[in-house]
């Protein structure tokens, strides 16, 4: 087991000065129990916490590190930008470099606004969309989380999955009327509120494949059929790539489904572990974002050149060979969770798309909606986290979590995930036993 003496004691300091002592929610363990693991350095596919503990890092900063930690091509650029300067508040080359690169990446893209984090991006997105259609309400998905903005932080994924509150204090009535939730992956759902609103409905807002209630699929049909009921009753079609952008394949989630969103919000990968952010669309939408339409929106940092130097690095490397490459890393870690998880009767399921995977505790073959994600069992992930953590592989802190593979995994990584995975596995299928064999004692 590890000892974590030094993050124990950090933990308690942290919490003198700091909210809850993290951050960001989802980053105090509060799910699965335990002291939160403090990192100081990483290094390709390995983290190392502040006692020397060296991990896998099977989380990648929850997205963005798809080449690992400290690439040496995305550190020499970020080098160049320190050395010219970290911000001016005006415009520099690079910005119209990397927007450039962006909308010959993505299919839905004309135009991009840079900002500084997907947060930024959706609300600035949805604010787009309100001013270009003239119409106030939002339709946003069970389990869909596009940020910690008043509009979407009604039954939203994440952290507000993982700690049991859907709806924040703090949102005003007002605010919550304007926004309607549809259930996911349920066209009716979709049409029933069309039937109602449609005069009234700016946008509908989707992550194409959710990744803040666990990894859940969208079915292709109903994508389809979404796509089409927003264009008949114009209304914006709002993609959240902020997770899959440039993460499930060069063009994002859309490529993958063939459907072509008005607007993307994009984030994570594209700012190559720096904050950022983005959101772009068809030229007539954007054209509505001030200076030179009436949709205001403006950042001192959006756009600074750390961030755009570390971005279009990484988008610069990832090619097809990048993205077949992690295909391979990806698929044979499913292929030896499957196996063990058949091999050993547990309950449990596995989901994944490209490089971003889920383990559900459940008896589900599959899981498609918010509901089946919220009926998963969530104690037996703490458990099987834990042990995982404690192997030397670091997930997710939360069922309602994605984990996110790098390039930088080698075959003993793999080797290693998959191994400890089956020992996690073993553990769990040893305790369902103890138990099992105890209460048949006690009722004898």
């Amino acid at each position: 087991m590890n000892k974590i003496l030094n993050s124990v004691s950090a933990y308690k300091e942290a919490k003198k000065v700091i909210p809850g002592g993290v951050n960001s929610p989802v980053r105090a363990f509060k799910s699965v129990g335990g002291t939160p693991i403090f990192f100081d350095r990483g290094k390709g596919s390995k983290i190392t916490d502040i006692d020397n503990n060296v991990y896998i890092d099977c989380v990648s900063s929850w997205g963005p590190l798809i080449f690992g930690h400290c690439d040496s091509n995305v550190s020499s650029e970020i080098s160049k930008a320190i050395k010219t300067g970290t911000t001016f508040g005006a415009p520099t080359l690079i910005e119209t470099k990397i927007a450039n690169k962006i909308v010959d990446m993505v299919p839905s893209i004309d135009k991009v606004r840079m900002v500084n984090s997907g947060t930024e991006a959706t609300m600035s997105a949805i604010r787009l969309a309100r001013g270009f259609t003239k119409r106030s309400l939002i339709v946003k998905f069970e389990g869909n989380y596009h940020g910690h903005g008043d509009s979407f932080l009604i039954k939203a994924g994440s952290g507000a999955m993982t700690l049991g509150k859907p709806d924040s204090l703090g949102i005003t009535e007002n605010i919550a009327k304007d926004t309607i939730l549809a259930a996911f992956n349920d066209i009716n759902s979709i049409k029933k509120i069309f039937e109602k609103h449609h005069k009234n409905i700016a946008a509908v807002i989707i992550e194409p494949i959710a990744g803040n209630m666990g990894l859940v699929k969208s079915c292709s049909k109903f994508l389809t059929e979404l796509r089409e009921i927003c264009s008949k009753n114009n209304s914006l079609l709002i993609f959240d790539e902020v997770m899959t952008g440039f993460r499930v394949s060069k063009g994002g989630a859309q490529e993958l489904y063939n459907v072509i969103p008005d607007l993307t919000t994009l984030g994570k990968v594209i700012g190559g572990g720096l904050p950022v952010g983005a959101y772009g669309g068809k030229k007539e939408i954007m054209d509505y974002v001030a200076p030179q339409g009436p949709v205001y929106q403006a950042g001192t940092l959006s756009g600074n050149p750390l961030a755009m130097r570390a971005g279009l690095a990484t988008l610069n490397l990832l090619n097809n060979q990048a993205f077949e490459k992690l295909e391979k890393i990806s698929s044979k870690i499913e292929k030896g969770f499957l196996n063990s998880i058949k091999k050993l009767g547990i309950d449990a399921t596995v989901c994944r798309v490209g490089s971003m995977m889920t383990i559900f505790f459940t008896k589900q073959n599959e899981i498609k909606s918010y509901h089946d994600a919220k009926d998963c069992n969530t104690d037996v992930y703490s458990r099987y986290f834990n042990y995982m953590l404690n192997f030397g592989i670091y997930i997710p802190p939360s069922q309602y979590e994605c984990m996110f593979f790098s390039l930088a995994i080698n075959q003993e990584d793999i080797d290693k995930i998959i191994n400890s995975n089956f020992k996690a596995l073993q553990k769990i299928k040893d305790e369902e036993y103890i138990n099992w064999y105890n209460t048949r004692k006690i009722s004898q």
